[in-house]
Order: C-alpha cells, then structure tokens, then sequence
C-alpha cells in the first residue's frame, strides 16, 4: 500500500524550537481529519446560543463547499473538535481560513467586546488539523469528540447535547475509510510511540 502525498504549511523553516518540533499543518488528498481549534485565551465566545448558530452555520456552509464530510463535531464554550473525511487535501486551508474568518468577524458582532485575534493563540497557531493513522486512532478521536459534554460535564449522554453533532456513525464511517484507504497507514505517531495498542 502506498503512502499518500501529503504537503506541509508552517509558519516557520525550522524544524525545531526550543527543542520542540514546528507545529506544521498536513494536506493529504483521500483522509480522515481531526481538526480542533480553540478561542483565544480560552474565552467562551460561543457561551451564548447565538453565537453557537453563527459556529454552526458557518461551518457547514464551508465543510460543505469545500468537500470536508463531518463525522462528528462538538462545540463547547471555548472550542471545538471535528472528524471527518476530505477528498482534496489542499481544500483544508482554504476552509478553515473561511470558517475561522466569518466566524471570528460574526461572532465578535454579537460579544460585549470584540476579540482579536479571536483563534490564534501562541505561535501563531489558530487549529489543529491531524491525519489519523489508522482505526484505532479513529475510534479514540472520535470517542475524544462525541464525549466532550460529559467530559465538560454537562451532561452525561452526547444525545442530551445540541452542540454535538454526529453526521455519519462510526462503524459505517469506519468502513468506506478503509474500503477508500483514507488512513494515513505506517506513518509514526508520537503520542503511541512506546506504549502497547490494544
């Protein structure tokens, strides 16, 4: 199996800082994602339901024209955590810059006072976006997602929270990533580097 070609952006040439590795996004055509970003300073921009329907309207306006199909999305107060798969790797940018630009500019319409920068936080970093490796990274992410509001407790049953939204089940998700080889297979992940999968 072939590996896909995947290009990256950074803000930076080098590698590392500080002894720490760039932060760098990754475009991969045929992928599952796990995007996440958070409100500057953690500030609960999105406390208000008005503020959640501009978040909502807005991101499936440009998942949808830019080809990104959500699995599962979660929005809290401050954050949020999507999976889903993308086509076109080199969509990615284009979409988060137009999700985090309307968002930012309309949800700043409807706040006491305005935040700017609204996402970016240290570094210049404004989302994560990850390619997942395999299905067992899959399930976890999407377990991470669905079980924010429990997590945040509040409420123990994701179906009891509006903001979480689930667009394809798991398992059928699942399947058609492994049928289209949308898995980012052989691909070392430091964060399991070291410890035994189960």
């Amino acid at each position: 199996m072939s590996r896909p070609r995947v290009r990256t952006c950074a803000h930076t040439r080098r590698e590392f800082h500080q002894g720490r590795h760039r932060f760098e996004h990754w475009y991969a055509d045929n992928m599952v994602y796990f995007i996440t970003a958070r409100c500057r300073d953690r500030y609960p921009a999105f406390r208000s339901d008005e503020a959640k329907a501009v978040f909502w309207d807005r991101f499936y306006h440009y998942t949808r024209l830019h080809g990104f199909v959500p699995w599962v999305t979660t929005l809290m107060g401050n954050h949020y955590h999507s999976l889903g798969y993308l086509y076109e790797g080199k969509q990615l940018g284009q979409m988060m810059r137009k999700i985090h630009g309307s968002v930012a500019k309309l949800v700043n319409d409807v706040l006491p006072e305005r935040r700017l920068p609204f996402w970016r936080g240290a570094g210049g970093r404004d989302y994560f976006d990850g390619c997942l490796r395999d299905e067992l990274q899959c399930r976890r992410a999407y377990r991470y997602t669905l079980t924010q509001c429990r997590r945040a407790r509040i409420c123990a049953d994701h179906r009891n929270y509006p903001h979480t939204r689930v667009d394809i089940e798991l398992e059928r998700g699942l399947r058609r990533a492994t049928e289209l080889q949308a898995f980012l297979y052989g691909v070392p992940y430091p964060r399991y580097d070291g410890r035994g999968r189960k």
